[in-house]
């Protein structure tokens, strides 16, 4: 062969082979995989999220992480990984790897999909996208590696034209591996992997997101993933967890729906999946159009606290377990005269459409629950009349029993012959005995020994209205939708365990951290739009929203009501504010505001709220009750607020001029208060209660304050004190002018506030305040240097301030000292640290000191970068001893803390803010 015709033929080879990559660039590689399209149509769940590592830190600080990784398959599954890992390299230097195969991960759309495959087996599909070589390399070098290692064995199989690989552990167990386009699907179930090549072949067939493919919640703010669910194959989940027949009734309420879409969220204490669902358009299926269930505001007062299921549906409830028919309490339907046709259709026509079904707490396991059905009537006194009529014409005994005020009476008819054509598909016979009573507007049908245990309840108040719990709960769902379902897993743990499939038990015991840390869920369906309200478009898209519950650990009540521990429109700023305790010793309110100025004033043990006040901007300065009112000011306003209902006083606001920005404020009582203003400019103003500036103020100052100014009253005179950064400190009078003896130098410079001593003279008044070299100086009003002493030694990166005790007490206060990430605190009678820490950020740190008496003192360190704070008792011990410590760091985006002390209960009250949420807490104080 000449050159000539080689080199043509290399030049042909090599244009082919560019025009073959042209070609896949072009056409198959520019269209991209549909992720969706690869996972088979029998996915009853299918999770996917785009941020994993969020996911797993939100999981993590929602407390639901550790009890993931209790569970026996996850463990089996981390602990293979944990060896794959330990092999694997991914083709670099053991220094240079990073996140091992977690880093596959990261942030791209992964799919994990849950399939029912058999009789009592379901089986998981993984979907992990490849989106570098680096990738590519990392989990092909898994598999090799793992295949050198004696325990597994790799091989291929081709399947349908496509290439599986499969790794086999000698131990037992096989992980089917496919590459389709980078995207490696992966299952220890083969038939998943081979639906996927089968539904391949299909490419134009729909997928499982079909119904919503223009719908992404992953876009959505605070969205970490979304739950695809295909309500059809619910069921058949059902059945794998569950005994045969022991969930018809949930799969009627469940038919409701075909498939939805949600999305997840996180909050404190729960987990709220909202998004849309699909009506299901199978025949027979659904309730009457438009119907919608009784508003669950209404049910609170009649369902128990042992409740553990509600079904509340449109139409009429049906029960799940139909008892066997007593043909003595109910005539033939085909001898029944008219007249007991006439009354049954009476009877039904003075309820309303919509009912909820009731099961009661099993009282043990293998005894099945009590199940009452709760219909709602128009007119309880016609209800009755017909109640009493059907009982005559079914022949039923005219006896009645008393539970309580409530009436317990024979039925006379069949709960079908009420339930209508809905308890025909549902499959509902007639109930022996049934028995009726009248709640206020409510009619209750169940068995005799059922109601009885359910209206017991009732009589004893032990309602789900006098539960802050089930209250915060139902404030937290819609108010009204065309399916409600609540289930608490605490009540209903004895059902769980008698109707779940017999090896299933021993699962449920083990995960029973998980599945109680959630134990209050609420599932609800409601139309959009006008079919919400007016009944229209019975086949509207449904929006959807499932609430998992901590109820110690999520708000208590809902953001509308602005009760303490509840959740609020804007994040808290600044920190809680305890107001002096109310006549008779009871504990004074609490006040909060927010960053966009909202002031609030929350009752101590109650989630009601007392009044509300929106002001012109975010409080820049706070001062304690003068004259039995409450001063604050915004950066240009001063307001001074009745505590009770938070009115101003006459002639407030007050409004400074433009020029001037309020940096705080500070007020002294007595019978004619004065207001002290110290502005971002370095200027002094003192006001009167009438809004009027005395004269010769404002006094401006030669340099920024380096704390709040003090207002004290000494022998009837104002004096204003005011230490300033340069290490001066200052003493006006009311007229503006200096004291004799003042400026005073304290040494150095100074930071932080003063603690004053008021006597009855100016010489017997006292301040104290600590200057940069750590030297606690006691100055009196006189202009006299009284004491100085080293409470530290200091370098020149250190800093000191001066804490005083919260409450005002007198001559309490610790003194600061904080060196890069060094904090240490100082009692003014002991020579060591009252407490020390090394910290990772070297910012400011808040403390704060309470002082409720020598054996009951508090230290607060708040840490603001990390968003936690801390507690300590006087002698620098975690607060609550060693036996019931607090713990060593709590949630706190505040500036500071709140805290009382209850001394009949020996415990403290904690405020503290997290985000938009106020919280309480309560710590043993011994």
């Amino acid at each position: 062969m000449s050159r000539k015709l080689l080199a043509l033929l290399a030049a042909a080879l090599v244009l082919l082979s560019l025009a073959t990559y042209v070609y896949y660039r072009r056409t198959l590689a520019a269209r991209p995989v549909d992720p969706y399209a690869l996972v088979p149509a029998d996915a009853v769940l299918v999770l996917a999220t785009r941020d994993h590592p969020a996911l797993v830190r939100h999981l993590q600080e929602a407390g639901v992480w550790d009890n993931l990784t209790g569970v026996r398959y996850y463990q089996q599954v981390a602990g293979q990984l944990a060896l794959a890992d330990s092999l694997d390299t991914g083709g670099r230097p053991a220094t240079a790897r990073r996140r091992g195969l977690l880093d596959l991960l990261g942030n791209k759309l992964v799919l994990t999909s849950l399939h029912v495959t058999g009789p009592g087996q379901v089986d998981v599909l993984y979907q992990i996208p490849l989106a570098s070589v680096r990738e590519y390399r990392q989990a092909r070098g898994l598999l090799e590696t793992l295949a050198r290692d004696p325990r597994y064995t790799l091989s291929t199989r081709n399947y349908e034209g496509y290439e599986l690989e499969e790794l086999t552990a000698r131990a037992g167990g096989r992980l089917t591996v496919l590459n389709y386009r980078n995207h490696l699907l992966l299952s220890t179930h083969a038939p998943l992997v081979e639906a996927v090549v089968r539904r391949l072949g299909h490419p134009g067939a729909p997928t499982v997101r079909a119904n919503f493919a223009s719908l992404d919640l992953l876009r959505l703010p605070d969205v970490d993933a979304t739950l695809l669910v295909s309500f059809r194959r619910v069921p058949a989940l059902l059945d794998v967890l569950f005994r045969p027949g022991t969930h018809a009734q949930l799969d009627q309420a469940l038919a409701l729906a075909q498939d939805g879409l949600l999305g997840l969220k996180f909050g404190p204490g729960q987990l709220t999946l909202t998004g849309f669902a699909n009506p299901e358009t199978a025949a027979g299926a659904g309730p009457p159009g438009g119907a919608l269930a009784p508003p669950l505001h209404a049910l609170a007062d009649v369902l128990p606290l042992r409740t553990a299921l509600v079904l509340a549906v449109a139409g009429w409830p049906t029960p799940a377990r139909p008892l066997a028919p007593t043909p003595s309490l109910v005539p033939d339907s085909a001898a029944r005269p008219v007249a007991y046709e006439f009354a049954l259709d009476s009877l039904r026509a003075s309820l309303l459409p919509g009912g909820a079904l009731a099961y009661l707490a099993a009282p043990a396991p293998g005894v099945l629950p009590a199940q009452v059905v709760v219909v709602r009537s128009r007119a309880p006194a016609r209800t009755a009349h017909w109640l009493a009529r059907l009982r005559r014409l079914g022949g039923a005994s005219p006896a009645f029993g008393r539970v309580g005020s409530y009436e317990v009476q024979a039925a006379g008819f069949e709960l079908t012959a009420l339930l209508g054509t809905l308890a025909e598909r549902g499959g509902v016979g007639p109930a022996p005995a049934l028995h009726t009573a009248l709640v206020d507007n409510f009619l209750m049908m169940s068995d005799e020994a059922g109601l009885r245990r359910y209206l017991g309840d009732l009589a004893a108040g032990q309602v789900w209205s006098q539960s802050a719990a089930q209250v915060a709960l139902l404030q937290q769902t819609l108010p009204a939708a065309r399916l409600t379902v609540l289930a608490d897993a605490r009540q209903g743990w004895n059902t769980l365990l008698s109707y779940l499939a017999e090896d299933r038990r021993a699962s449920l015991l083990r995960n029973e951290s998980l599945i109680q840390h959630f134990p209050q869920v609420a599932w609800q369906l409601l139309p959009p739009g006008p079919a919400a309200t007016s009944g229209a478009g019975a086949d509207a898209q449904y929006f959807a929203q499932l609430l998992l519950r901590h109820p110690g650990r999520a708000p208590a009540t809902d953001s509308a009501t602005g009760g303490v521990g509840t959740r609020f429109g804007a994040a808290l700023a600044g920190q809680p504010l305890l107001l002096p305790a109310a006549e008779g010793g009871a504990p004074g309110p609490v006040l909060v505001a927010d960053s966009l100025g909202v002031l609030r004033l929350l009752p101590a043990s109650s989630a009601a709220l007392l009044w509300a006040d929106s002001l012109p901007g975010p409080v820049v300065g706070l001062a304690r009750l003068a004259r039995g009112r409450l001063l604050l000011a915004t950066a240009h306003r001063l307001h001074w607020l009745s505590p009770t209902d938070g009115q101003e006083a006459p002639g407030f606001p007050l409004n400074m001029p433009d020029s001037v920005t309020v940096a705080t404020v500070v007020a002294a009582g007595g019978t004619s208060p004065r207001l002290v203003v110290a502005t971002a400019n370095q200027q002094l103003w003192l006001f009167d209660t009438n809004g009027r500036r005395y004269p010769g103020w404002p006094r401006r100052l030669e340099a920024p304050l380096a704390g709040p100014p003090l207002l004290l009253t000494v022998g009837g005179r104002d004096v204003v004190v005011a230490a300033l950064r340069n290490g001066y400190v200052y003493a006006f009078d009311q007229a503006g002018e200096r004291y004799p003896g003042f400026p005073v130098s304290a040494g150095a410079r100074l930071d932080g506030p003063l603690l004053a001593t008021a006597g009855p003279t100016l010489a017997r008044s006292q301040v104290r305040l600590v200057n940069q070299h750590g030297e606690l100086v006691t100055i009196s009003l006189s202009g006299d240097l009284i004491s100085r002493r080293r409470v530290a030694t200091w370098s020149r990166g250190a800093s000191f301030r001066l804490v005083p005790d919260e409450g005002g007490r007198a001559g309490s206060f610790v003194v600061v000292r904080q060196d890069g990430g060094r904090l240490d605190v100082f009692s003014p009678g002991r020579v060591a640290p009252l407490l020390s820490r090394q910290l990772l950020t070297s910012g400011d740190k808040p403390v704060q000191w309470f002082d409720f008496g020598l054996t009951h003192q508090v230290l607060a360190l708040t840490e603001p970068l990390p968003g936690q704070v801390s507690l300590f008792d006087g002698l620098g011990r975690p607060l609550g001893g060693g036996s019931t410590p607090a713990p060593a760091a709590q949630p706190s985006t505040g500036t500071g803390v709140a805290l009382r002390y209850d001394a009949a209960r020996r415990r403290y009250q904690l405020l503290r803010y997290v985000g938009r949420e106020l919280r309480q807490d309560e710590v043993g104080a011994e």
